[in-house]
């Protein structure tokens, strides 16, 4: 580099620092530039879309917050107080809405249950969890522990099934569901692909049967049906047959999901595996099976999801979910015409509880995620 160079703070070829990017380029300001006010025409949508979000989100949270009512004792207290949302309704009944008729005084208990619910899927969902074999004992005896603290006995009052209501009715066949309908799919999916003839078309039966049935006609066999063919002088509780009508239905579901996965594995991994002399079960358990979930976790957590939704069809045949409870809060005469205040909280908490899901499930795919 000659002496000229040096002074006029010149650089040798390829020895050049990298700039920063023109001021109004990068950055937010950049991205606005580039996407929202690329052209005039892009600049006068920009605006009009802008001028619409405004008065959208003014409106509703005008509705939702600002002129919201909370502390009302009927629907005409609550036009007098303000002109946006009633939520005193979700106030007032809101122990109904969460609980159904559970006695108010044992209430404790499916609050603890639920509790220890967290307590015992962190070791299922999380790796580094604090004592994670521990609590995984604690896990498989949580289902015993939350079945006695909600229906009771050995030293508990039991409550009966009837008054169980609202959203803890839907978190009892939601998660139950869940959890019983994932083992059985993937038994399903398996005896779908047996080589023995038998076991083959006894699973392809029960999949197309539950897949073609509606799950609404499967409830309503489940109230009337199934008694007539229990021994006479027998009775089976509506809740527990209602949980097994929707595993069985869900299973299917996750039975196809599960399958899908397995058939995406390279035929070589099965041919590996039988030339290291693996047995059938130790190429499932090691091999095959845990590829297949990892592809299958999205088609798994959406079956979930649907599952969970179709939870609000028990209202059919008596049971009252959170529709069920709106229902009943909606034909009291003080609270009559406030459906858009009770149906919204319903359908925000049935929102918030899927995107949870959702988000887990990304965050699996993610943790999971080894290129191939």
């Amino acid at each position: 580099m000659t002496e000229a160079g040096t002074n006029s703070g010149a650089y040798a070829p390829g020895q050049h620092p990298d700039l920063p990017p023109p001021k109004g380029s990068a950055g937010a300001a950049g991205w606005m530039r580039g996407n929202l006010f690329s052209s005039p025409f892009n600049t006068a949508v920009t605006i009009l879309a802008a001028i619409l979000l405004y008065e959208l989100i003014t409106s509703i949270a005008g509705w939702f917050v600002l002129d919201a009512v909370i502390d009302a004792g009927s629907k005409a207290d609550c036009r007098q107080a303000g002109s946006g949302a009633c939520w005193a309704v979700i106030k007032i009944r809101i122990n109904q809405f969460t609980f159904g008729f559970y006695p108010a005084d044992e209430r404790w208990r499916p609050i603890l249950a639920f509790v220890l619910m967290f307590a015992a899927l962190a070791p299922l969902l999380f790796d580094k969890t604090p004592f994670r074999r521990q609590m995984i004992w604690f896990a498989i005896a949580y289902p015993f522990i939350a079945g006695w603290l909600i229906y009771g006995g050995f030293g508990l009052v039991i409550v009966d099934t009837q008054s169980y209501g609202g959203f803890m009715l839907t978190l009892i066949i939601g998660i139950t569901g869940i959890a019983a309908s994932l083992p059985i799919g993937i038994l399903l999916a398996l005896g779908r692909q047996s080589r023995l003839f038998s076991i083959r078309i006894i699973c392809v039966s029960l999949i197309e049967f539950l897949r073609g049935v509606p799950l609404i006609t499967l409830l309503f066999v489940a109230s009337t049906m199934l008694n007539y063919f229990m021994p006479p002088g027998t009775s089976f509780n509506l809740l527990v047959r209602v949980l097994i009508m929707v595993t069985i239905f869900a299973s299917a579901y996750i039975a196809e999901v599960v399958r899908g996965g397995l058939q995406a594995i390279p035929r070589g991994q099965y041919e590996a595996a039988d030339a290291m002399g693996f047995t059938y079960w130790k190429t499932t358990r090691l091999i095959t099976l845990p590829q297949a979930l990892k592809i299958s976790i999205p088609g798994i957590v959406n079956t979930f999801i649907a599952l969970y939704k179709d939870t609000t069809l028990v209202v059919i045949i008596g049971l009252l979910d959170p529709l069920g409870i709106g229902r009943a809060v909606l034909a009291d005469a003080k609270w009559n015409g406030l459906s858009t205040e009770t149906y919204l909280f319903v359908a925000l908490f049935f929102f918030f509880s899927c995107f949870a899901m959702s988000r887990y499930s990304l965050y699996l795919e993610k943790r999971l995620h080894t290129g191939h």
